[in-house]
């Protein structure tokens, strides 16, 4: 499947004005994509859980008017007018523009708002740009009806990565991978696709509680780190190992090896950390509090025989997985250990979830 599978084929049925709602969740990867080329292409696979109560809930209000050479928009986020976010949002739409037309068609009126803090590590333009993604889908739904539910969800993951290359994970659940790789049948590097083969059930409704370490924004961008990639000393051992870590999860996911998966996921999130401090220039979004949670974690794991473990995005917040058979023991130690770490003691509950939602 390329690209052109995603062009506009078939005459438009215009509508002169009409509403789409769509949740969408954030996601947490499991095996890291850190560095990629254009246009939005991954320099290794991925496989992340998606996740339930970190989402975005966005509306867009399509308006139909006279087709011009500009796509118009106004952004509101959480009740405000949000100009400062609207350069970001004007690039995805100048990327997708090839392969949703129609959007020339409309002024659109676009309200978000998040369940989580944006920008802070906990994959906010993720599930904000496949909510865009997904009402925008909904439209051209409407606007031909004869697309399937199969092809809507390949497309709208397809579309999401032209925004963030993360966001193609957040469309289906609860496990999906985006990349080509050689073992996982139908991924591509055009859209993210679920995990095809049968999960154990010790890795069904996991649990992530989201350590808030700190809610301000980054210091140093996902866009700016992956782009330090393309030069980096140790780019090309490293995508080679992230793909072999992928055919290892799957066969860990697989057949319920719960260790194994500990001591993988938990490589996984310090690798992706290192590579942002062998950089040029390096930088560190851990904080002294990032890496007392992970103590603490290492050691009530080591003194409970527990199965709890430690990833990382790109930020200092921690999410912590265990299986939902631990989750009254590990929701205790979170809140009389690990929560004094947290900014104001916030942390996040969170599960794995099945994907976007239509409201």
């Amino acid at each position: 499947m390329n690209t052109a599978h995603f062009l506009v084929k078939s005459d438009l049925k215009f509508v002169d004005k009409s509403t789409y709602t769509w949740q969408t969740p954030s996601n947490i990867a499991l095996v890291k994509y850190w560095g990629k080329s254009n246009p939005q292409i991954p320099k290794n696979a991925s496989i992340s859980f998606t996740l339930n109560n970190c989402h975005t809930i966005t509306t867009i209000e399509f308006d139909k008017k006279e087709k011009g050479e500009a796509v118009e928009f106004d952004l509101f986020f959480e009740g405000k007018q949000k100009d400062t976010f609207k350069p970001k949002i004007a690039e995805f739409f100048a990327r997708i523009q090839e392969y949703c037309p129609y959007i020339f068609e409309y002024k659109m009126i676009i309200n978000s708002e998040n369940s989580f803090p944006h920008s802070s590590g906990i994959a906010s333009s993720a599930s904000g740009l496949s909510a865009i993604a997904r009402c925008l889908m909904s439209l051209e739904n409407e606007l031909n009806s004869e697309l399937t539910e199969e092809y809507i969800n390949k497309k709208a993951s397809f579309l999401a990565r032209l925004g963030s290359g993360s966001a193609s994970r957040s469309i289906e659940g609860p496990l999906v991978v985006w990349g080509n790789h050689s073992e996982i049948e139908g991924s591509s590097d055009l859209f993210g696709v679920r995990f095809p083969y049968k999960v154990h059930t010790v890795f069904e409704n996991y649990q992530d509680a989201i350590l808030l370490v700190d809610k301000g924004e980054k210091q140093v961008s996902s866009t700016v780190g992956h782009n330090l990639m393309h030069n980096h000393p140790y780019a090309e051992n490293r995508f080679t190992q992230a793909n072999e870590n992928l055919t290892k999860i799957s066969k860990i996911l697989q057949n319920g090896d719960v260790k194994a998966f500990v001591s993988l996921v938990e490589s996984e999130a310090l690798t992706l950390h290192a590579m942002m401090m062998t950089s040029n220039p390096y930088f560190i979004l851990m904080k002294p509090n990032t890496l007392e949670i992970i103590n603490r974690i290492w050691e009530y794991r080591n003194q409970n025989d527990s199965n709890i473990c430690f990833t990382l995005d790109a930020g200092a917040n921690v999410h912590v997985l265990y299986p939902e058979c631990e989750k009254v023991a590990v929701n205790q130690f979170i809140e009389n250990e690990l929560s004094q770490y947290c900014q104001k003691n916030h942390y996040i509950c969170d599960s794995v979830g099945f994907g976007a939602k239509k409201m």
